[in-house]
C-alpha cells in the first residue's frame, strides 16, 4: 500500500523494492551530497538515503521523484482516482451521466478532508535550526537552504484550513545578516497563495503567522507544488492522493501543523522587516541573486523521533524538478480544455526553464465556413492562458491551431517548432506584452519581476519549406560567423560577446541583410555566445535562447516596420540570445568536489555503479 503515515515508511518502500541505494560513507551536506545527486538523477538512478550527514545527526534522503516509474510508484494506489476528481472539476456533470464510474471516489472525498489531533509525531523533541541539516547546494549559494519546504498559511481575514495554502517556497536557514536559529528567509515569487495572506496581514498590521513543514508523507510534498486553483486547499489534494486524512495538530491560539511531518519549523512573518535572500542556484542554471524579501522569526523547531531529511537540486534542467512539473501534468493535464475553451493542450517547456516558454495547441472556430488564413480565436485563447495561474508568468507563448494538424505533439518540441515555423507570418503573427511581470527568477528583463512577453500564433496551410543545412550562398555580416542548423528552419549564429546591455550588435545584423539574402529562408536566426553548443542538442537550443532573452528589447527582424503600433518583419525573425551584463551567473560546479565524488563512483567506492 502506498497510503504512507511517514516518509521513514515511504523510504522503506522504496528500499523493499529496489528503488532506494544507502550511500554508505560520511556525506557533507555542503556540496558534496547535492553533486552526488544531480548525477545520479542525471544516471536515471534510485532514490538516495544518506544516513551518516556531517555536522548533523540526521539522516538525509533525495531523489524520491528522480524518475516517472518511481513517482507513480509512490501513488500507486491513489493516482487513478486523484486524476478522476481533478477531471471532475472541469466537468462537474460527469458524475451524473455516469454515476457508476465514480463510486470510489467517495473514499478520496473523505480523505480530502484533514483530521485535527492534539498531537503527533513530528513533536517528539524540539531542536534548533541549526541542528538541521545545512544543504548547500552551490558554489555561490548564500547559505543552506530547505529545498523541499512545504510553506504552511492561512488568511488571517478568514481563517481555517478551507481558505489555507500548502505552497513549496525557497527558505535560506542561515547566512547573510539572519541571526542564527532566530531568523531565515522567506522568499516567495509573485503570483504564490501566501502572497494573498500577506497582503491581508500586512493590511491589518499584524505578522502572518506560518509554519514550515519538511518531510511526511510524499504526497504533501507534492501537493505543495501543485498549480491548484484558488478555493482548492491543498491539504485536500493531499489528503486524496496519500489515501489517508492529513493529520494537523491543532492547539489553541496556534496555527496547525502537519503532524506526521519529520519537522516543522514554527513563526512569524513580520509585516515590515525584510532582509536580502540568495544568492541561490536556481532552476532555470543561473543563480537568482540576493533580494530583500520577507523574514520568518523562528519560535519553536519540532522533529521526530526517527525523523528524515529529504532534499532536492535545482539547477539547469532536467532536474529532479522535472518529474513534478511531468506528473503535474498528467494529473492536471486533462482539465485544460474545461478549465480554458478552446484550448486543447498547453507546455511549459522544461528544458527552457519552465516559464520562459510555454507551446499550446487552440482551436479556431470563429467563422467555421471560412478558410483560416490567420489566427482569430487562437489570440483570445493566448490571453486566457495568460491570465490563468502562474501560466501567467510565461515569457514566451507559441500557439498553433489543432484543427491544422490532428496529430501534432506539444512533447515534440522539434515537430512543433516545425509546424509553427512553416505556417508563421512575423508581419502580423507577433504580438508583444511590454513592460509587464515575468518570473522572480528570470534576470532577462530590466530588473526583478520586470520584463516582457510575445505571443506568436500560426495557423492554415504551410507557407514555406524549412531548410535543414547551411546553404552555400549564406552572407553573414562582418564580426558574425559559424552558422548552425539547430532545427530546421533555425539557425544559430555566433555573435561578438555583448559588452554592455544595447551594445547595437542585433540591430546591426539585421540592418545588414535585406529580404533577399540567402539567411532568410531560415524563419528564426538566433544570436549566441556559441553556436556550436546551441546547435549540439534542442535542449541547449531552448535552454541557451529562452533563458538569454527578453521579448521586447531582444528581437527583431530582417526589414522590420510598424503599422498602426503593431510590429513584424518581412524575413529573417532574429533573437539576441547572448548572455549580457546584468544576467545572473551560470551555474558551475566546484572542480574540488566534482574529482571526490567521481573518486567515490570508481569501482570500490561507495558510489560505484550508481552513475
Amino acid at each position: 500500500m502506498s497510503a504512507y503515515r511517514s516518509l521513514r515508511e515511504c523510504v522503506a518502500d522504496l528500499e523493499r523494492h529496489g528503488h532506494l541505494a544507502r550511500v554508505d560513507v560520511e556525506v557533507d551536506p555542503y556540496l558534496e551530497a547535492a553533486e552526488i545527486q544531480r548525477r545520479v538523477y542525471e544516471a536515471g538512478g534510485p532514490a538516495l538515503l544518506f544516513p551518516r550527514v556531517k555536522g548533523s545527526a540526521f539522516p538525509m534522503v533525495s531523489n524520491l521523484f528522480g524518475t516517472p516509474e518511481r513517482t507513480r510508484f509512490l501513488f500507486r494506489d491513489t493516482l487513478a482516482r486523484v486524476k478522476q476528481l481533478v477531471a471532475l472539476r472541469g466537468d462537474p456533470g460527469a458524475v451524473m451521466r455516469r454515476p457508476w464510474r465514480y463510486v470510489g471516489l467517495l473514499r478520496a472525498g473523505w480523505h480530502a478532508r484533514p483530521k485535527f489531533v492534539g498531537s503527533g509525531p513530528v513533536m517528539a523533541r524540539e531542536i534548533r535550526i541549526s541542528d538541521l541539516p545545512q544543504l548547500v547546494s552551490w558554489p555561490l549559494d548564500g547559505g543552506p537552504f530547505i529545498t523541499l519546504p512545504q510553506v504552511y498559511s492561512e488568511d488571517p481575514e478568514r481563517p481555517g484550513w478551507m481558505k489555507s495554502n500548502l505552497g513549496m517556497y525557497r527558505v535560506q536557514l542561515g547566512g547573510g545578516r539572519y541571526a542564527q536559529d532566530r531568523q531565515i528567509g522567506l522568499h516567495y515569487q509573485i503570483h504564490r497563495g501566501i502572497g494573498v495572506h500577506h497582503a491581508a496581514a500586512i493590511r491589518k498590521g499584524e505578522p502572518l503567522r506560518v509554519n514550515i513543514f519538511v518531510g511526511g508523507p510524499p504526497a504533501m510534498t507534492l501537493a505543495a507544488v501543485m498549480p491548484l486553483p484558488e478555493g482548492l486547499p491543498e491539504l485536500a489534494f493531499a489528503g486524496a492522493l496519500a489515501g489517508r486524512r492529513v493529520r494537523m495538530v491543532q492547539r489553541p491560539g496556534e496555527l496547525p501543523f502537519a503532524g506526521e511531518a519529520d519537522f516543522v519549523i514554527c513563526g512569524t512573518v513580520d509585516p515590515e522587516l525584510r532582509l536580502p535572500e540568495g544568492p541561490f542556484g536556481d532552476h532555470l542554471g543561473y543563480y537568482s541573486l540576493a533580494h530583500d524579501f520577507p523574514v520568518l522569526r523562528v519560535e519553536k523547531v519540532y522533529a521526530r523521533a526517527d525523523a528524515i531529511w529529504p532534499f532536492t537540486v535545482v539547477g539547469r534542467p532536467p532536474q529532479e524538478d522535472t518529474q513534478f512539473g511531468a506528473i503535474i501534468h498528467e494529473i492536471t493535464g486533462p482539465a485544460i480544455p474545461a478549465v480554458i475553451p478552446g484550448v486543447h493542450a498547453v507546455h511549459a517547456v522544461d528544458a527552457a526553464g519552465v516559464h520562459p516558454l510555454l507551446l499550446a495547441l487552440g482551436s479556431e472556430r470563429y467563422t467555421p465556413w471560412a478558410p483560416r488564413d490567420r489566427p482569430a480565436e487562437l489570440l483570445t485563447q493566448a490571453s486566457a492562458i495568460l491570465g490563468q495561474g502562474q501560466m501567467s508568468l510565461a515569457k514566451v507563448l507559441i500557439i498553433a491551431a489543432a484543427d491544422d494538424a490532428p496529430n501534432l505533439d506539444l512533447h515534440d518540441v522539434t515537430g512543433f517548432f516545425g509546424h509553427v515555423l512553416e505556417r508563421v507570418d512575423w508581419r502580423r503573427d507577433l504580438h508583444f506584452h511590454t513592460e509587464t511581470t515575468i518570473d522572480t527568477l528570470d534576470y532577462s528583463g530590466g530588473g526583478l519581476n520586470v520584463g516582457s512577453k510575445v505571443v506568436i500564433a500560426a495557423v492554415g496551410a504551410p507557407r514555406r519549406a524549412l531548410p535543414a543545412e547551411v546553404p552555400a550562398d549564406l552572407r553573414l555580416p562582418p564580426g558574425f560567423s559559424d552558422p548552425r542548423v539547430c532545427m530546421p528552419g533555425v539557425l544559430a549564429v555566433t555573435s561578438p560577446a555583448c559588452a554592455a546591455a544595447g551594445d547595437g550588435a542585433l540591430q546591426r545584423f539585421c540592418a545588414a541583410l535585406s529580404p533577399s539574402d540567402a539567411i532568410n529562408r531560415f524563419p528564426l536566426v538566433v544570436l549566441v555566445d556559441d553556436s556550436e553548443f546551441a546547435a549540439r542538442t534542442t535542449n541547449n537550443f531552448l535552454w541557451a535562447t529562452f533563458t538569454r532573452m527578453n521579448p521586447a528589447v531582444d528581437i527583431e527582424g530582417v526589414a522590420a516596420r510598424t503599422v498602426h503600433k503593431h510590429w513584424g518583419c518581412e524575413g529573417s525573425l532574429v533573437i539576441d540570445a547572448r548572455r549580457k551584463p546584468h544576467h545572473a551567473p551560470q551555474l558551475i560546479e566546484d572542480p574540488a568536489v566534482t574529482r571526490r565524488v567521481l573518486e567515490w563512483a570508481a569501482p570500490g567506492g561507495p558510489l560505484h555503479g550508481l552513475f
